[in-house]
């Protein structure tokens, strides 16, 4: 798999150049230190994404905005990471800016608030969690010296999606141990099942945060300070354990290009039974026509280390941004207090079939309601995602590291040494 960096870097010099020679009306101004309240003046807010998938959750949530605030939302979606990131950080030195727009937490959200690029949303967080709209627990996520950047654009909880079809062929139920869950694996591929779906492109990650979190949580913490190395014993040991499961079969080929929510409804019949991906992925399953409950399900990935008290369980969050510089800056405002409405909520999150970041909206799927409820009440280990929990030169490294490790397993100390390298390199200059 190819360098990321070099993806990025190459995108980010041809966005420059495409956007060089537009402009954008409005100059900088600062956040306001209160909510801003009543209706915004009209304009249509520009919404810039990496999420092409969800225009049309986009255009819903932007006509009920049009109704309740003032103003409708115009998304701009695209569908390849690198190039969409590489857009984003080009409009800061270019006059054509998003009014408001997608990104990531931890490094990247710490990154861009470290250059005083984003407008301050702390008046809106203060606000929104003092109505009960948002949890105390996701603010540090946000938080960047003290201050809050960017709302919640959608949260997720990760474990397994699997094919109900496949599971009542061969007497399985969702797994309670890690014993358990072995047992299923081997029995689908006795079957002629291919039990998980794997990718070598973005999400090469999924695995290793999964195992690691699953065996030694502490170390796997570590990691995103610097604490612990990618040569650790508990590390080695993850990659072993992946690299026989690599070799038992258990997963897709790396390359395959099915969409994975594709693989997951055809099942046995040349898909596969399992899929490991965050709650958001109930939205590819219903827009492929599938019915929770029904044709699919969701469990929680139990621990490989059985002693564990808790449970880990892989979280993420979205944010929904916007620069200190947008061209409508305080209608754009408005609109992300909006976003943090029960109203706004329940039609964001409904329409998505997902969970979401306001407690007080209803989730549709009963199984995602109870995994909700339960994360909610503290009876998990909720871990950072990898991508968000991995500086981000690290994470370039990892998951081409990761992508090289899938395509050839026998290389997982070559693999764990140069991400090591990677994070040396970075917690050298950086603490």
């Amino acid at each position: 798999m190819g360098s990321y960096t070099r993806l990025l870097l190459a995108a980010a010099l041809a966005g420059a150049l495409a956007t060089a020679a537009c402009g954008s009306s409005s100059n900088p101004s600062a956040a306001p230190t209160t909510v801003p309240t009543g209706k915004t003046g009209g304009e249509t807010l520009s919404l810039y994404n990496d999420k092409g998938q969800w225009k049309q959750f986009f255009t819903d949530i932007g006509a009920l905005s049009k109704t309740q605030v003032g103003s409708d939302l115009n998304p701009v979606g695209y569908t390849d990471e690198n190039t969409y990131q590489a857009f984003i950080k080009a409009s800061l030195r270019t006059k054509v800016k998003p009014d408001l727009f997608t990104w990531a937490t931890g490094g990247e959200l710490n990154s861009l608030a470290s250059q005083h690029v984003l407008a301050d949303t702390s008046a809106l967080w203060k606000d929104a969690i003092g109505k009960g709209y948002l949890s105390q627990q996701l603010e540090p996520y946000y938080t960047v010296d003290g201050k809050q950047y960017c709302v919640p654009l959608n949260v997720a909880y990760w474990g397994m999606f699997y094919n109900k079809h496949v599971f009542a062929k061969y007497n399985l139920q969702p797994p309670k141990t890690w014993s358990d869950f072995t047992t299923i694996l081997s029995t689908l591929k006795a079957g002629g099942v291919t039990p998980m779906y794997q990718t070598s492109t973005l999400f090469t990650f999924v695995w290793f945060e999964q195992l690691l979190a699953g065996s030694n949580p502490d170390v796997y913490n570590a990691l995103s300070t610097g604490k612990a190395k990618y040569t650790d014993q508990a590390v080695v040991d993850t990659m072993k354990l992946w690299q026989s499961e690599e070799a038992a079969g258990y997963f897709t080929d790396p390359t395959v290009k099915d969409q994975p929510q594709a693989l997951l409804e055809k099942g046995g019949d040349g898909g596969v039974a399992m899929v490991p991906f965050g709650t958001w992925f109930n939205t590819s399953m219903t827009a492929e026509g599938q019915k929770p409950g029904v044709d699919y399900g969701f469990f929680v990935i139990p621990n490989v280390n059985p002693a564990l008290p808790k449970t880990s369980m892989v979280f993420e969050t979205g944010p929904l941004c916007e620069l200190a510089s947008a061209p409508h800056l305080v209608d754009s405002l408005r609109v992300m207090n909006w976003w943090l409405t029960p109203d706004a909520q329940q039609k964001w999150a409904g329409s998505r079939d997902d969970v979401s970041a306001n407690p007080k909206a209803t989730i549709s799927d009963p199984a995602l309601q109870e995994v909700a409820a339960a994360a909610g009440s503290g009876q998990y280990n909720i871990v950072d995602r990898y991508f968000e929990a991995a500086p981000p030169p690290v994470l370039t490294a990892a998951l081409d590291a990761f992508g090289a490790f899938m395509v050839k397993p026998s290389t997982y100390m070559d693999q764990l040494n140069t991400i090591q390298k990677a994070a040396d390199q970075y917690w050298a200059t950086n603490k």
